[in-house]
């Protein structure tokens, strides 16, 4: 069977310095998809992602237009799935889910520009009936018991925290010399931030220094500023730092792996040997962070199930589609919560992480 699916994903990889005429092609792409629903029944999803230039948000965002053909080719059921790129806006966002909504999508999945914003997203989805599923980024529990039709796919922040903690007191552990290079018993760290404000940047970073304290390890901050989860932003932040510093700077922890990436980047670029760099650990293992480790620039990341969390979503909007109780498909936590686990990823168990990347494995894989 061919697949049937209709991805309208305006735009996935935008142009940079085009963010006007993106916006414009997606209103316009999501008025070409989306019509008045016709008797096809078809189920009508529409994804809201905050921003398509995160490396792995754009990674799950194929991880569902995938695992959608799947199901498909399995089921039978047709699935058109709407795409969208708030381009980090939460206006643009909410105008995209007005339209989602003229369009009649049967469920939603938001992944939240402001998670303050939540509650006025609620109100809409309730207003049409329509099912509404948080992902990635976790709205209030206030909000999420607005309504019995509301769900949160994602994973514990402070879990990845305190994982991205244990990888760095393992590494001190097994060599504390090497960690150790000024040999006075303290870790000093610099640390990038996610955006200001944001859950999984607070709990990544107070939680990743509570691994380390509760183990043990006294610890000096150096540095810390946010980067936004931008490689960009973070080169520029660690190349300031190592002009400042030198080589104070024993490790270098990111809230995500972009971030950690860009740090790279700034070592790279300042051509120190790598012998002088900072322990680096981040956050996703994304496929760029996964070569990085292999090669040793990169110590350790977490690895977020963005495949796992994609499967999640798509297996709860096709059984609140089919009107079959959603505990039966997911494992629920308090009637609204898929909680998927974190696992650490250095270069022993690399392989191991490599053989589960996304490959065809349907729903039931």
């Amino acid at each position: 069977m061919n697949p049937k699916i209709k991805s309208c994903c305006f735009p996935l990889c935008p142009p940079r310095g085009g963010r006007g005429l993106a916006l414009l092609l997606a209103l316009v792409l999501l008025a070409a998809c989306g019509g008045r629903k016709e008797e096809d029944d078809s189920l009508r999803i529409g994804v809201a992602l905050y921003t398509q230039d995160d490396t792995f948000i754009s990674a799950m965002a194929q991880s569902l237009e995938r695992l959608a053909q799947e199901a498909e080719n399995e089921t039978g059921q047709k699935i058109n799935l709407f795409i969208s790129d708030g381009l980090s806006s939460q206006t643009t966002q909410m105008d995209q889910v007005d339209r989602f909504l003229a369009r009649q999508c049967d469920v939603l999945c938001v992944n939240l520009v402001d998670r303050t914003a939540a509650a006025v997203i609620i109100d809409k989805a309730e207003a049409e009936g329509v099912p509404l599923i948080f992902f990635n980024r976790q709205p209030v529990a206030e909000d999420i018991q607005r309504w019995d039709q509301i769900y949160y796919v994602g994973a514990s922040a402070q879990e990845s925290g305190l994982l991205q903690g244990q990888l760095v007191l393992e590494a001190w552990q097994e060599d504390r010399e090497a960690l150790d290079r000024n040999g006075d018993g303290i870790l000093q760290y610099a640390m990038l931030e996610g955006e200001p404000g944001h859950q999984d940047a607070l709990l990544r970073t107070e939680y990743s220094i509570k691994a380390l304290t509760d183990g043990g390890v006294e610890v000096e901050k150096l540095a810390s500023d946010t980067a936004n989860w931008n490689r960009a932003q973070a080169s520029a932040r660690t190349a300031q730092w190592l002009e400042e510093l030198g080589g104070e700077i024993e490790v270098i922890f990111a809230n995500n792996d972009d971030m950690a990436l860009g740090a790279i980047d700034a070592l790279t670029e300042g051509q120190r040997e790598r012998q002088e760099w900072p322990l680096i650990v981040g956050v996703d293992a994304t496929s760029p962070a996964m070569e990085a480790v292999e090669s040793g620039q990169l110590y350790g990341t977490v690895h977020n199930d963005g495949w796992g969390q994609a499967k999640a979503m798509l297996e709860l909007a096709l059984a609140l589609w089919n009107g079959e109780d959603p505990t039966q498909t997911v494992d629920l936590e308090e009637d609204h919560y898929v909680w998927l686990p974190y696992r650490m990823v250095t270069r022993e168990n690399l392989e191991q992480f490599r053989q589960q990347a996304p490959q065809s494995r349907g729903l039931a894989g």
